[in-house]
This record gives C-alpha cells, sequence and structure tokens, in this order.
C-alpha cells in the first residue's frame, strides 16, 4: 500500500505503549494497535479502522468494532479483553500548571542559529536580505484582555495542564504581553506564489514565533502568536487579527484535530479592547472591530514560500542551511549527510501532501487561499483563512469571496496542491545535481497517484467498505454525482447513509429527522448505485455491522459549518465566551451525537439565512 509505513514490531509496539501509559488515565487501555507514522489508512489485516486521538493527533489502527472514545493518546478498551495494556498513572503526568515553571523549557535556540536580519528597528521594510529571521517583540492588546477560549487538548501537546489558562501569566504569555524568559520573539520572512503569481516577500506580517518545545514523548513543537502587532513583514497591514478570523482559526484548527487530521493547532484564544478599521469585503465599507491574538501550534510554521524566498534571492547558503534544519527536524528519517537527500524530502512532502488534500476533500473541506506561503513543508493544515466546509455537495464551491475565478474552489484542490509541489520543486532545484533534476522531474507526477490512493481509500471507509480498489473510484463517483444533483448535504448524507439498515434504504423507510439523504433516494440513478454498492459489500463478505462500524468513525455528524463559527463570533464580539467553549466540546467529539448540539440545530438543515454568508481575505 503506498505510502504507508506501519511500525509493526512486538518490541516496537510494547515500547510505544509503555511510552504512552506514563501520561494516560487510570484503566484506560490499548487494544490489538499499529502505530500509523503517515497517512491515514489501515492495511488490510484485518483492522477496520484509523482511530486518531486527541494526543498529537497520532493514529492507531483498531480491530475495534463501533467507534472508539480516545483518552490522552489512547483508545479506551475494557478490563476484560485479553490483547490490552493497562495504564495505571495519572493523565496529568507530564503536566506543567505554570508558564513560568522552570521545567517547562520553551526555546528559541534552534532558530537563532540562523543568520538574523541585522536592523533591530521594527518598520515595515521590503526587501529583508540574508535573514531567515527579523527579531521583534510582541505588540500588547491595548486595554483590558479577556481569555475567550482555551483547548486542553492543545495545551496538553505542549504539556500544559488546563489550568495553567487561569493565571493572569498566561493570558499574557498568549497574548505578547510577557515574554518567557527563553524566549526571543522572531517574525519569519518567506515569499510565495498567491493565486498563480510570484508575489515577492511576503513573510509574517502579524505573527511571532515564540520558540519550539519538546514534550513528554519527544514530539517538536513551534509555538506562535497571530495577531501580535507589526512586523518588518507587515506590508500594509496593522499587525492585527480581528476577532471574527480569529474565532474562526481557533475553532478549525481543533476541529480539524478531532476529525483525525494532521493539523496545526489553537491552545488559546485573547481579546481586548483595541479596535482596528477592516473593510471586510474590499466594497469600501469600511468599520471599526475588535482585535483578538491566537497561540497557534504546529510541528514547524516552515512553508514552501520559505525556500521559495531563498532560491528566488540566490541565497543558496542559505537555502541549504535552512532545508537541512528541516530535515534533521521533521523527516528524521532522511539522513541529513544522505547525498540525495532533497529528493528523499521531496518525495515525502509530495505523498504527504497529497493524503492532506485528500483528507480535505474527505469532509468537504476547502482550504479558501491555497498560495505557496500557505503550504506546511510537514504537510499539516495551516493558515485557516477564508475556509468553508461544503453544506450540499458542490464541486464548484468557492468559500472565499475574494477568489473572484475560483481558483481555489473545492474541486481544484488537488489541481493546486500539485501546482504548489511544482513551485516548491523549483525551489529545490538549486541544491541538485544535473542528475538530481532530471530525477525530481519523475516524482512529482507521483502526487496523482498518491491522491488517489488515499482519496480512494478514505471515501471507501465513508461508505463502508473495508478495502479499496481503483474500481471504487466509479462507485464514490456516480454517489457524488447524485449527491450534486439533488444538491444533498455532504456531511449528513454520509453519515445517514451509514445508520440505516440497507434493507431499509432500498425500502426508502427513512426516518423523519433523516433530511439529506430521502433527497437523494428519488433520484432516478440510486438504485443502480446501490446495486453496485451491495454488490461491493458482497464482494468483501462484508456484514452490516461491519458497514455501519466502519461508517461511523468516517463520517462525522458535526462540522464547523459557517453559520455555526458566525454564531460564534457575534457572540463573542458582544463578551459572550460561553458559546466558544461549548461549541470547541461540540467539535472535539465530531462523531458522538451530542444531546446540546441537536438541539442547537448543529446536525440540522443549515438555517436559510446562512445561504447569505460570505468570507474573505480579510482578517
Amino acid at each position: 500500500m503506498s505510502g504507508l509505513k506501519i511500525l509493526m514490531t512486538n518490541s516496537l509496539l510494547f515500547s510505544l505503549q509503555r511510552g504512552l501509559c506514563q501520561a494516560l488515565a487510570p484503566k484506560t487501555y490499548f487494544r490489538n494497535i499499529k502505530t500509523l507514522t503517515q497517512g491515514d489508512v489501515c492495511p488490510n489485516e484485518g483492522f477496520l479502522k484509523v482511530v486518531t486521538c486527541s494526543y498529537e493527533g497520532r493514529k492507531y489502527c483498531s480491530l475495534i468494532q463501533g467507534q472508539p472514545r480516545c483518552s490522552v493518546a489512547a483508545m479506551e478498551g475494557t478490563p476484560s479483553a485479553p490483547d490490552e495494556v493497562t495504564c495505571a498513572s495519572g493523565s496529568e503526568a507530564g503536566q506543567y500548571r505554570e508558564v513560568t515553571s522552570d521545567d517547562w523549557k520553551l526555546s528559541s535556540g534552534e532558530f537563532l542559529k540562523f543568520p538574523l536580519d541585522p536592523e533591530k528597528e521594527n518598520y515595515v521594510r521590503r526587501n529583508v536580505l540574508n535573514s531567515v529571521f527579523s527579531m521583534v517583540n510582541p505588540t500588547p492588546l491595548e486595554g483590558q484582555t479577556a481569555l475567550a477560549g482555551v483547548s486542553a487538548r492543545a495545551l496538553d501537546v505542549i504539556d500544559l495542564h488546563s489550568s495553567v489558562a487561569s493565571s493572569t501569566r498566561f493570558r499574557d504569555f498568549a497574548s505578547g504581553g510577557w515574554i518567557h524568559p527563553g524566549s526571543t520573539p522572531l517574525a519569519h520572512r518567506y515569499g510565495g506564489h498567491q493565486f498563480g503569481w510570484w508575489a515577492e516577500q511576503l513573510g509574517n506580517g502579524r505573527a511571532h514565533l515564540l520558540g519550539h518545545y519538546v514534550n513528554r514523548n519527544g514530539s517538536w513543537w513551534e509555538l506562535q502568536l497571530k495577531g501580535s502587532g507589526k512586523t518588518p513583514y507587515s506590508r500594509g497591514g496593522d499587525g492585527r487579527a480581528v476577532i471574527r478570523s480569529s474565532v474562526r482559526e481557533f475553532l478549525a484548527a481543533e476541529a480539524m484535530a478531532a476529525l483525525g487530521f494532521r493539523t496545526s493547532r489553537s491552545a488559546s484564544i485573547v481579546v481586548g479592547e483595541e479596535l482596528a478599521l477592516r473593510d471586510q469585503f474590499y466594497n469600501g465599507n469600511l468599520k471599526m472591530e475588535k482585535m483578538a491574538v491566537v497561540l497557534r501550534l504546529a510541528p514547524t510554521w516552515f512553508r514552501f514560500g520559505s525556500l521559495e524566498i531563498l532560491a528566488r534571492r540566490n541565497e543558496i547558503e542559505l537555502l541549504q542551511l535552512l532545508v537541512d534544519h528541516i530535515i534533521e527536524k521533521h523527516f528524521r528519517s532522511i539522513a541529513v549527510t544522505d547525498p540525495d537527500r532533497y529528493l528523499s524530502l521531496f518525495s515525502k512532502i509530495v505523498e504527504e501532501t497529497a493524503e492532506m488534500i485528500a483528507q480535505w476533500q474527505s469532509v468537504g473541506f476547502t482550504h479558501g487561499v491555497m498560495n505557496t506561503d500557505n503550504m506546511s513543508v510537514a504537510s499539516v493544515t495551516i493558515d485557516y483563512g477564508p475556509f468553508g466546509f461544503l453544506d450540499t455537495y458542490d464541486p464548484d464551491f468557492i468559500p472565499n469571496s475574494s477568489d473572484d475565478e475560483g481558483m481555489y474552489s473545492y474541486k481544484n484542490q488537488p489541481k493546486v496542491g500539485h501546482y504548489n509541489l511544482h513551485r516548491l520543486a523549483d525551489a529545490l532545484r538549486p541544491l541538485l545535481s544535473p542528475s538530481q533534476i532530471q530525477q525530481i522531474k519523475h516524482i512529482l507526477p507521483g502526487f496523482h497517484v498518491h491522491f488517489q490512493t488515499a482519496y480512494l481509500q478514505l471515501f471507501a471507509r465513508k461508505l463502508g467498505l473495508q478495502n479499496s480498489k481503483i474500481e471504487d473510484e466509479t462507485l464514490v463517483q456516480s454517489l457524488l454525482d447524485i449527491m450534486k444533483d439533488s444538491k444533498a448535504d455532504f456531511t449528513m448524507t454520509f453519515w445517514e447513509l451509514g445508520n440505516l439498515s440497507l434493507e431499509d434504504i432500498e425500502a426508502k423507510n427513512v426516518p423523519r429527522n433523516f433530511w439529506s439523504l430521502p433527497k437523494i433516494l428519488s433520484h432516478y440513478k440510486f438504485d443502480s448505485f446501490l446495486s453496485q454498492y451491495k454488490l461491493r459489500l458482497e464482494e468483501e463478505n462484508s456484514s452490516e455491522e461491519t458497514r455501519q462500524s466502519i461508517m461511523a468513525s468516517a463520517n462525522p455528524r458535526y462540522i464547523l459549518r459557517n453559520w455555526i463559527a458566525q454564531q460564534v463570533i457575534e457572540k463573542v464580539e458582544q463578551g459572550n465566551y460561553g458559546e466558544l467553549d461549548q461549541v470547541l466540546k461540540i467539535l472535539n467529539s465530531p462523531f458522538s451525537i451530542q444531546p446540546i448540539a441537536e438541539k442547537k440545530g448543529f446536525a440540522s438543515s443549515p438555517p436559510k439565512w446562512s445561504k447569505t454568508l460570505r468570507v474573505s481575505c480579510s482578517s
């Protein structure tokens, strides 16, 4: 199976179990797990599903039927199962309750090894040369600040207990008002292709890299503030981020993590009294909006554009230094002494970017601004701006009202991903020998193979299939075509299909509260699809229980629809933060029916007013 590397030895498995046990709650168990280092599709040896637990988004293959729940880092089992490991230590082991703790070691040391911008004055300049970072402190929000939201799951990634958020020191740290002793705040210089055109120098115009942290399991995470003030790369901006964009990013990153996808994380959002002018839709209608700062985490904040700017400016020694750093810290399976390391790096990024975009497609997520400066070299989703999840299935869906030509529509995302990887290959070319330049040309076409493989595996699971094969593309596409014609809801069609027996589906015996599935049942091509679907299930000798179990783990009931985000935004702008916390809790368990979410209508047909909502690049 392309792209998957499974750790299968007993010694490795026991080591993994023993290490994870150190941080788990009492009576938490592992059962029949295999770690996935890449991809998110289980091998064929009887494994039904991938389980992604909140702890670092680490993935496990599971034999458990139904939808397992995750503890800190592992699935919960039952004490009667013979193939489990019991973890007896408390869930708070290794967590700190203060960012001032001597043992909580945030550091900027690795970044300070790069050549830094010699200009220390913080004023906007167009041409920073021979530097990866500029040193610049955040600008604290004016007036009284308030912690509007915090993600306990994201804090746990960096070994912080959720109680840390109750301190004034943490609120100041998370909004730029207090600098950790180990931190030297930096703004990163990068470039990028935006909507297909080279945009020259861009950089962190309103973000500050606070440093990196290596957590109790040895994972590297980089902490960054967004909306924390001007930098040398602010261009014409004020260095701030408004509440509406900050709330959307805070919720989106955590929602994607709960869905099991590789993503940046959002630890907190702090709002202030400071106001700034914004023209949300670039139509001349300016208004004053409140500002916020988000504390973001990612394995790395280096992007395709980080390499592009160095190659474009012919800063080749610095390019090599940066790429070698990326390999050493984030691609440890590649030796930094390997003469073919840059080819190996590119091959990994091609594969993992294809898998990431396939994940997007599988839940109807549309990024909205797939510029090369928004593409992570670690293939995690970053920079949640004018994104959107599909309501009705429309492959031409464009979430970003600034995208007049639909370049970054839902259906175009794989094509744009390939284009962006081509630009990354261009940036790596100065580091390659003539023979390697020829070889890299043969790596890039592999994107389509990796994407199709991951896409079919994900959609096979959405249909309850235990395995995928190339012929499934016809089956999947026929259902999507029916959904498009019927204007059926993308998320709820799959969910309802997985919560009704095939017998009831064939008899069109549908519960009254199922509001999307009936739209496709009446389509003239549905019976043909159903016949092919049943044959495919029979081919696998799959039971109804197995089909529904697999679908339960692949199809969320709740997603961050734009109208849900908008309701939260309006509450936060009014100083009411309870709704933000409540929606975060719902999105943290997207596969489980939750009474409060049902009461709020989060799984109901979107309200009519939601059709008028628009989002843009303005933030």
